[in-house]
């Protein structure tokens, strides 16, 4: 048996992006999570350090998505990680990490 399952608590970068493959609504966008600065036993001190994650949303949640979620938003996430390969224009590689929402939960705007 194997898992693969992310949880991630952050704020939305941008405003999601709808496309249509076939019927199907897909909806992409930027999450940042951020830990703190903070000093280690030895004095150390490390700094903030932000991530940004590539969230994709299918169907009925890429639909809320397009009408709900906004920049700025303070969004929960379940789903899976997933990595794909692809060539640009200049046939260079290039590899993408994208996290596959299957369960989210909308916890309000970072100015609220």
């Amino acid at each position: 048996m194997s898992v693969n399952k992310v949880i991630l608590i952050g704020n939305v970068g941008r405003d999601p992006e709808i496309r249509y493959i076939e019927t199907r609504p897909i909806a992409s966008f930027p999450l940042a999570t951020n830990e703190r600065a903070r000093t280690l036993p030895d004095g150390r001190q490390l700094p903030e350090r932000t991530e940004w994650h590539s969230l994709i949303m299918w169907d009925n949640a890429a639909e809320f998505a397009e009408k709900y979620i906004r920049k700025g938003a303070r969004l929960y996430v379940e789903g899976k990680i997933r990595y794909r390969v692809w060539e640009d224009r200049n046939a260079i590689k290039r590899n993408v990490t994208e996290i596959y929402v299957d369960n989210f939960e909308l916890l309000g705007s970072n100015n609220q």
